[in-house]
């Protein structure tokens, strides 16, 4: 969430960033909600000050007396006042506390404007898509893949979009997570086993709730969320914590299966594994000082195009327009890998500086050289996403026999420099 005293002091600024976002806040309500809220806080306050004092003057008082028994009067009447007013504050202050979720986080200056994914910028390149030609097909047409990703059995158990992948296939899921994680770990990243369900406390502390809260998978009898990313077990491992300010920054990998309910588009955009109910994810999180959260998303940023350039595939990186990116984002950039099968770029991951308001939400602190509590910025990014990393592979890597060739940073892991999906 955004600074009170900020979003005070600082309303135009506020109002410029909402509507560089797109976002639909009304914030002319919240800031009436607002005002309602401190009137009512210190009309509340003042009834307590009341009751204060009419207690320190009956004690003074004989209790048998006639001025003992009109301050008792008095004492009920302002009781019952204090009781109305508190009961209003808790009304106003929830519809102030519902209102005030719906504030996004606003983009920094440095964000381009835009109206939509289209205004994206292309801020870096690597690779060249063109070498690859227009002859590869995609993953979702080779004759062995519903063989050895088998959406069908998936379906059968779960759903639609629920893949199972077999024999060399799974193989390569599990290559390419340990590939990640030790790659990050290797960057200083210590790696957590974080819980795959997590409550609403958790989910509204990274800005999930209320913004996504339709994407997300409910259990409601116990009332927990099926986590869409480990960025919010992971994150809130710190939540209502106040750390030293020598151990920042902190960072923090961990591989998860990811739930979504969002199906997304029709046609291509959605078969095979472009995207699916259930996919596995390595993320990376940093807690840093607030000094210097933009640098680290710079660094994060050139750490997983490192881990994208060790697959061997052409990508670029978007700077994201302020239209494009998300409720909680700062800045943001998307990293996208080539699929010659399908002639399109693939999304596998996004850097994000959320600045301070994921940390606002959680409690999330730090002790500055004076002993004062601040709050620390948080940032995330995906190292890597798998479902379209695998598709690229797939579709970049096949070889006139039919086999996939497998890039040198994970081909002693999987024993080969490729492998035979008919064998499989």
């Amino acid at each position: 969430m955004l600074d009170v005293k900020y979003f005070r002091e600082n309303l135009d600024a506020v109002r410029k960033g909402v509507a560089r976002k797109k976002f639909d806040c009304d914030l002319d309500a919240l800031v009436e909600l607002d005002r309602r809220r401190r009137a009512i806080i210190r009309e509340t306050e003042d009834g307590r000050a009341a009751q204060k004092a009419a207690n320190a003057e009956m004690a003074g008082l004989d209790k048998k007396s006639e001025a003992f028994q009109e301050k008792v009067k008095e004492m009920r009447r302002i009781s019952a006042g204090v009781k109305e007013l508190q009961a209003k504050q808790a009304e106003i202050e929830a519809k102030w506390e519902a209102a005030w979720m719906t504030v996004p986080n606003l983009p920094d200056d440095s964000v381009p404007d835009g109206e939509s994914e289209a205004d994206n910028l292309v801020f870096h390149e690597h690779g060249d898509p063109a070498a690859l030609g227009t002859e590869a097909i995609a993953h979702f047409d080779l004759p062995w893949f519903p063989r050895l990703v088998d959406l069908e059995r998936g379906g059968k158990i779960t759903g639609a979009g629920w893949p199972v992948f077999r024999g060399p296939m799974a193989k390569l899921v599990r290559v390419l997570i340990d590939f990640f994680i030790e790659e990050n770990a290797r960057a200083g990243y210590e790696e957590i086993r974080p819980p795959h369900c997590v409550n609403a406390a958790s989910a509204t502390a990274t800005g999930q709730l209320p913004d996504k809260e339709g994407q997300m998978y409910h259990v409601p009898g116990e009332d927990l969320y099926l986590i869409p990313t480990a960025e919010v077990p992971v994150t809130n491992l710190l939540r209502d914590e106040i750390l030293e300010e020598s151990a920042l920054p902190v960072r923090a990998c961990a591989y998860t299966p990811c739930f979504r309910r969002e199906a997304g588009s029709y046609g291509k955009e959605v078969r095979g594994l472009n995207r699916v109910h259930q996919f596995d994810k390595v993320e990376l999180v940093q807690w840093t000082h607030p000094e210097t959260s933009f640098q680290a998303l710079e660094e994060l940023r050139e750490h997983v195009q490192s881990l994208v350039e060790r697959l061997e595939l052409p990508y670029r990186t978007l700077l994201m327009c302020a239209a494009d990116i998300g409720f909680p984002h700062a800045k943001q950039y998307d990293v996208e890998v080539w699929s010659a099968g399908q002639q399109r770029w693939l999304e596998v991951s996004s850097c994000s500086c959320f600045t301070d308001f994921q940390a606002r939400r959680a409690n999330i602190r730090y002790r500055d050289a004076s002993g004062k509590p601040r709050i620390v910025h948080t940032l995330n990014a995906s190292g890597l996403a798998l479902p379209r990393v695998v598709a690229a592979l797939l579709e970049n890597n096949r070889q006139p026999d039919g086999s996939i060739r497998l890039p040198a940073a994970i081909a002693e892991r999987f024993g080969a420099t490729a492998f035979d999906p008919e064998a499989g």
